[in-house]
């Protein structure tokens, strides 16, 4: 494997990070692979390097940061709040550009005030940048998955059409087809036989699962199906369920107004509580999270003056869950995070433990400060 050479920078971005309260950690190269397959999302998933030990284990190198920080932590179980600096390569396949890069950045575990750790995260990768890009303008994207997750969930649809959207949150293409799905009248699922359909039709899940049990011991499939018969008759009853769900134009026309909303960030409180009020969504808790991040973000001194908020704006990472944010200069992504308060007890922590963190792209950072095009 080869090494590249680390940015020359690199002791100046640990400092600091360590001026702002983070320790250090190492962070092996050979990952466990099911962690970041199960949680890391279907974008950063298909660029996996995956090998495999010696006793058949699925390994892979390195993808990311967070996931492995946070196993870390888990087995350390040091207390929190804890905040974790990191630096490396990490390694993906790319169509452009190499596969292999150094990150570095800053995970923050277990801080309770979370409007001021979400602030601490955009703010202190903001000033890291300007250290190192001095004169250079940055663009600060934000958007948050709690938000849209409200307005999803105060449109009424059934639970399994509210998880694809909230997965798809962030990619553009994904949602305007899920949108074009909810927009058309039912239809039935295809490829279905007449004893199926019929059976389907009737609402009879425990006779799909009897005819299904039945067929899969006749063909041999039983002994080697990874789910059950009755696991499958419940699956093809969602996906039935879900297929017959549409929006009427009045509730689409709610969630695109919404995903629409693009304004500057000290506007964007005024702007989400004009949105609820008019479309008529209680949305008021999540508002109010929103809000405080804003007024902490004033507070620790950041200027609002290059920030816009996106209300479609994500992250390609399965494991955000509230506040996603991009530091850019002529058009680069120089830096990226957001929150992840689910992530550790996933990943096996006993209680739950919100968590914020960020991400910097030194390599482009290096070719920004050579005046290189990035």
């Amino acid at each position: 494997m080869t090494m590249l050479k680390s940015p020359q920078f690199k002791e100046e971005v640990l400092a600091l990070f360590a001026e702002r309260g983070a320790e250090a950690v190492d962070i092996p190269v050979i990952q466990p692979a099911d962690p970041f397959l199960d949680m890391a999302g279907e974008d950063l998933r298909r660029r996996i390097f995956l090998t495999e030990s010696e006793t058949g284990k699925s390994l892979c190198l390195r993808p990311e940061f967070t996931i492995p920080v946070c196993l870390r932590h888990i087995e350390l179980q040091p207390g929190t709040p804890r905040r974790y600096a990191y630096h490396g390569q990490v390694f993906r396949q790319r169509r452009d550009g190499g596969n292999e890069f150094y990150q570095a950045g800053i995970e923050d575990l277990g801080n309770m005030d979370m409007a001021a750790a979400d602030a601490a995260a955009v703010k202190d990768a903001a000033d890291t940048l300007a250290a190192l890009l001095p004169g250079a303008q940055l663009i600060t994207t934000l958007g948050d998955q709690t938000v849209f997750e409200a307005v999803v969930e105060s449109l009424g649809l059934p639970d399994g059409w509210q998880t694809r959207l909230i997965r798809a949150f962030g990619d553009a293409g994904q949602l305007d087809a899920l949108l074009g799905s909810l927009s058309k009248p039912s239809a039935p699922l295809p490829g279905l036989d007449g004893e199926v359909a019929a059976l389907l039709s009737a609402g009879d899940e425990d006779g799909l699962a009897a005819l299904l049990d039945k067929r899969m011991r006749a063909s041999g499939l039983m002994s080697n199906a990874s789910r059950t018969p009755a696991e499958i008759a419940a699956r093809v009853f969602e996906k039935a369920r879900l297929s017959s769900v549409h929006l009427d134009a009045k509730a689409l026309d709610v969630l695109k107004t919404f995903l629409a909303l693009d304004t500057p960030l000290a506007d964007a409180p005024d702007a989400l509580a004009a949105f609820a009020r008019i479309a008529g969504l209680d949305i008021a808790a999540a508002l109010t999270a929103f809000d405080d991040r804003v007024s902490a973000l004033k507070k620790s001194g950041f200027s609002l003056d290059q920030s816009h908020y996106r209300a479609a704006f994500g992250r390609p990472l399965d494991y955000y869950t509230g506040l996603v944010f991009e530091h850019s200069t002529n058009g680069a992504v120089l830096a990226g995070g957001g929150r992840f308060d689910r992530l550790l007890t996933l990943l096996g922590a006993q209680t739950t433990i919100p968590a914020v963190g960020f991400s910097l792209w030194l390599d482009r950072i290096e070719a920004a400060q050579g005046g290189r095009s990035i």
